[in-house]
């Protein structure tokens, strides 16, 4: 990125400058696009499963944005080797998602690669007053996660053959349920930041969050919620490579304090199609938590810490 030139324009108003989940442009005083893109190979093995969390990922940053997902373009990569028909239920279980996002597919592009490459290209809108930014959390904010963490945990135990039926179907629950929910029922409450949690996990996003925000976000660790066993195959040594690369990049950012090193792990873990983590008004926290409740997420929520003046490290585990 260091090498690409500055790009200036007055209706850019998030651009690659603040490490957001996706760029905000001004159409008209009342609305501004949001663009984003993602794609990866499979993390699961069923290819219309697979096609749902990759679609479910690639919206999540509209919804990060506070946003509205309203055209999809399909991005394809696709090996020659493979049966046709599981690109098919692939981009079937993409559509799938992008319908319950109320938005609409449009096409897209495929190349052939040496393994299955699936995601979108979304466009979403938002009013420029009301964008959510990775930036802006205030002292005393409560923190919000909308999602359980350790599916990356869970993929590993998968690959190993450790990964229980059940604990495989709760990981699968959160990669491929929307944020949609989640966005809508917080929407109008005074939210100062929010990010989502992918691939550097919930201490990685919660490092960019922090630093860009010039705060510390204190994590109550007991109050995180968790797929279930996962801890228990991080205890074990099923870490994937990636949570080493995040712990390597942020450890030094985190007072991790005399937490438990099985749960250090989990918050390193990269997640694939994560929940919100949301940093708003502590007196709005209740009523965030109650609206939630009557959303009917298929996943987890909770409180799970608060911001506080800036000391020692980015981070404060409890």
């Amino acid at each position: 990125m260091s090498k690409l030139p500055a790009f200036a324009d007055e209706n850019l108003l998030v651009g690659v400058a603040t490490s957001d989940d996706a760029a905000v442009y001004r159409v008209t005083d009342d609305a501004a696009l949001i663009q984003t893109v993602d794609f990866f190979t499979p993390v699961v093995d069923d290819p219309y499963t697979f096609g749902q969390i990759a679609a479910a990922n690639a919206l999540s940053d509209v919804y990060a944005m506070g946003g509205t997902a309203k055209v999809a373009l399909n991005l394809v990569g696709f090996p020659g080797c493979l049966d046709p028909s599981i690109l098919g239920e692939i981009m079937a279980g993409g559509a799938a998602k992008v319908k319950e996002a109320g938005a609409v597919l449009v096409g897209g592009h495929s190349i052939q690669t040496e393994e299955p490459l699936y995601g979108l290209c979304v466009t979403g809108f938002v009013h420029p007053e009301r964008i959510w930014k990775n930036f802006g959390a205030r002292p005393g904010d409560a923190l919000i996660l909308t999602k359980q963490i350790g599916s990356g945990i869970i993929n590993t135990a998968v690959k190993g053959d450790l990964a229980s039926e059940q604990a495989q179907r709760e990981a699968v629950t959160v990669m491929a349920s929307l944020n949609r929910r989640a966005k809508e029922a917080v929407e109008g409450l005074p939210i100062h930041a929010c990010t989502d949690v992918t691939g550097f996990g919930l201490l990685g996003h919660a490092v960019e969050m922090s630093e860009a925000s010039d705060v510390t976000l204190v994590l109550d660790t007991e109050r995180i919620p968790l797929i279930g066993e996962a801890e228990d195959y991080a205890a074990m040594g099923l870490v994937p490579a990636g949570a080493y690369r995040n712990r390597g990049y942020y450890l030094d950012k985190v007072d991790v304090g005399g937490v438990r090193e099985s749960m250090v792990d989990m918050l390193f873990d990269p997640q694939t199609s994560g929940g919100l983590l949301i940093s708003l008004d502590a007196d709005a926290a209740e009523k965030a938590m109650h609206r939630l409740a009557d959303a009917g997420l298929d996943t987890a929520f909770a409180v799970i810490g608060h911001a506080a003046e800036k000391s020692g490290k980015l981070i404060r585990l409890v």
